[in-house]
C-alpha cells in the first residue's frame, strides 16, 4: 500500500553471475586483485570476427539452481537471472509467504532477448523446415520471462516486469525497485539484469558498429 512518507530502502541479499565468476566472493576477490574478466570467445568460432575476445561468464552450471528437465526451457540469459537470484536470496534469508507474496515485486532488465536461442532456431529452420521449431522457442527468448521464472519459482506474486534500456537494463531495473519501495507500492523486490550476448549474431552486430575493441591479444 502506498505511503505519503518515503521509505528506507535497503539491499538485503547479493546474487552474482559474471565474467569474473559465479557468487558474490569470486566476483569480490577477481576486483581486488584486478583482474578482467575479458578474454578469448570460445562460445563459437569468432576467427573471423573483428572483435575475438569478450566477457563469457567461465564457470556457471544451471543445473547447480534450475532442475534439468526445465532447463531446455530457458535461454542462458533466463538462467543467469536464475543462479544469481538463488543466491541473493539465500544471502538475503527472505521468506514469501502468504499475504506478504502479494507485495514481492520482480523487476529484472535486459537489453535483447534470447540471441542464441534465435540463431539456434533459425539454423533449424533453414534445415529442417518450420516443424523442427521447438515448442519452447518463444518462452525462451521473450524478454520478461527472465522475471516470471523468478516470480513462478519464488512465489512473488507482486509487480513483475522487464525494462529494456540497452546496456542500462539492469541499472533501470534497480533504480525501479528502488521507487517501488520507496513509494511504499511494495515492500521487497527482487532485482537486477541480465543478459546472454555473445554469439555470432551479438559479436557481429556490435563489431559492425564498431562498438568492440579489436585488440585481440
Amino acid at each position: 500500500m502506498s505511503t505519503t512518507e518515503a521509505r528506507r530502502v535497503v539491499v538485503t541479499g547479493l546474487g552474482l553471475v559474471t565474467p569474473l565468476g559465479t557468487g558474490v566472493d569470486k566476483n569480490w576477490q577477481a576486483l581486488m586483485a584486478g583482474r578482467s574478466g575479458i578474454r578469448k570467445i570460445t562460445h563459437f568460432p569468432a576467427e573471423a570476427f573483428s572483435s575475438r575476445i569478450a566477457g563469457e561468464v567461465p564457470d556457471f552450471k544451471a543445473e547447480d539452481y534450475i532442475e534439468p528437465k526445465e532447463i531446455k526451457k530457458m535461454d542462458l540469459f533466463i538462467q543467469f537471472a536464475l543462479g544469481a537470484t538463488a543466491m541473493a536470496m539465500a544471502d538475503s534469508g527472505l521468506k514469501i509467504e502468504g499475504e506478504f507474496a502479494e507485495n514481492v515485486g520482480v523487476i529484472i532488465g535486459v537489453g535483447m532477448c534470447g540471441l542464441d536461442t534465435l540463431e539456434v532456431t533459425k539454423e533449424a529452420l533453414l534445415a529442417g523446415g518450420p516443424r523442427k521449431i521447438s515448442p519452447f522457442f518463444i518462452p525462451k527468448v521473450i524478454s520478461n520471462l527472465a522475471p516470471g521464472h523468478v516470480a513462478i519459482r519464488y512465489g512473488a506474486k507482486g509487480i513483475n516486469f522487464t525494462p529494456t534500456s540497452a546496456c542500462a537494463s539492469g541499472t533501470h531495473a534497480i533504480g525501479e525497485a528502488y521507487h517501488m519501495i520507496r513509494r511504499g507500492l511494495q515492500d521487497a523486490v527482487i532485482s537486477g539484469g541480465t543478459e546472454s550476448a555473445v554469439t555470432p549474431l551479438g559479436v557481429g552486430g556490435f563489431a559492425a558498429m564498431k562498438a568492440l575493441s579489436t585488440c585481440n591479444e
